[in-house]
């Protein structure tokens, strides 16, 4: 059953969604050569209480902790750990609040130090997959438009499209109906309606799109070991009928640019 949202409860989202920015954009000025996952899973936890809200994941599902971190070749999922980032390496974080009874969750992907340009692209072609993505987010289009937005425009890149995770739907439940794949043939699948909060999450891969999943039982990695990236926003059809995004990476995007000068 897919839930609609009303105008109130699509405001009570936002807040969500934006703490989650806020929270990104705070490790954003942490991550750095040495410094590990688990630090900075601490300053999230930190961060979202001092602001009024919970971790969405933490204890989700019994996930042990507040962000998922997945470094290089793993693709979501990723437990933070003790391990310092390594100049060179990317890393995925995906972060999650309750706020007033609503989720907010949104990821983006850091490069720590400096990357090898070919890496750099993928990042920057997954950030245009995303932005595809909430281009097709229209009233009276379809999920299936979404997901054919993003893997040609991957595919084409040379990309590998991560099929066994999903996006999905957003607001009292973390995931609610329906699921956004990243790929799909146009004018399939649910029809997108004013109400609906989706959350898109393209997860690309610089090699081949097969997975597989680690002995703990949450980190997923790219079979060939290659690095993946995965940007995710939340998008609402408002009541009125306009496409909003109810995240933001602004305030991330700030911090990159401060600390890059």
């Amino acid at each position: 059953m897919i839930f609609y949202k009303t105008g109130e409860e699509i405001e009570r989202i936002r807040k969500s969604s934006l703490l989650v920015g806020k929270t990104l954009a705070e490790i954003a000025k942490k991550i750095e050569p040495g410094v590990s996952t688990l630090a900075l899973d601490k300053l999230a936890e930190e961060f979202i209480r001092d602001h009024g809200a919970e971790p969405g994941f933490l204890g989700y599902g019994g996930f042990p902790n507040s962000l998922c971190t997945s470094v290089n070749e793993a693709v979501v999922h990723g437990i933070p750990n003790n391990q310092p980032l390594e100049n060179g390496d990317i890393v995925s974080i995906d972060c999650g609040v309750l706020l007033d009874e609503f989720y907010g969750d949104s990821a983006y992907t850091f490069e720590v130090g400096e990357v090898n340009p070919d890496i750099r692209k993928l990042l920057n072609v997954t950030k245009e997959c995303l932005d595809l993505a909430v281009q097709q987010t229209v009233s009276g289009n379809r999920i299936g438009d979404i997901g054919f937005a993003v893997q040609k425009h991957a595919e084409s890149n040379g990309y590998g499209v991560v099929r066994e995770l999903v996006g999905h739907g957003l607001g009292r439940g973390l995931h609610e109906k329906p699921e956004v794949p990243n790929y799909g043939r146009k004018g399939r699948g649910h029809k997108l309606k004013p109400g609906i909060v989706l959350a898109i999450e393209p997860m690309i891969n610089l090699g081949r799109k097969e997975v597989a999943q680690l002995a703990d039982g949450w980190t997923i990695i790219t079979k060939d070991k290659l690095p993946s990236a995965h940007f995710e926003h939340d998008v609402a059809i408002m009541t009125n009928g306009q496409t909003e995004v109810l995240s933001s990476f602004e305030e991330i995007e700030k911090v990159l640019k401060e600390k890059s000068n």
